[in-house]
């Protein structure tokens, strides 16, 4: 993949990313307490219930939002290795990164071989926890 397009389609993406995390820090992901975001807004108190699902959506958006920030950070690091010439390579073996993959995939750091290793050291790590 020629750099100019690997560039652009990195750009595109960071743009996506960005988009949707500034929609959940405008909701109030980024700062407001579980307290502040359950709270009553009437002077009835909640059902358990209810306090349950907000709960729930609340973890789920910030879950979200963790991983928002995680791919920008992705992305981010991709154009630092864009920058300086490893872009495109994978960083367990140097090997070439398939063209597919990274039309994919653009801040692919591994090829699909040690990704499906990464992958497996991080199932095994979360299984034992």
């Amino acid at each position: 993949m020629e750099g100019d397009e690997a560039r652009e389609l990195l750009n595109a993406e960071h743009g996506r990313l960005d988009e949707i995390r500034a929609s959940l820090v405008a909701q109030g992901m980024g700062d407001e307490t579980e307290a502040e975001s359950v709270s009553e807004l009437s002077d009835n108190p909640m059902h358990q219930a209810d306090v349950g699902t907000e709960t729930f959506d609340r973890e789920r958006d910030l879950g979200l939002l963790e991983q928002v920030e995680s791919e920008l950070a992705d992305i981010e690091h991709a154009l630092t290795r864009l920058d300086d010439g490893t872009y495109g390579r994978c960083e367990a073996c140097g090997d070439v990164i398939d063209d597919a993959r990274l039309e994919a995939v653009p801040a692919a750091r591994f090829c699909l071989a040690h990704q499906a290793a990464v992958d497996a050291d991080v199932r095994r790590a979360t299984s034992q926890s």
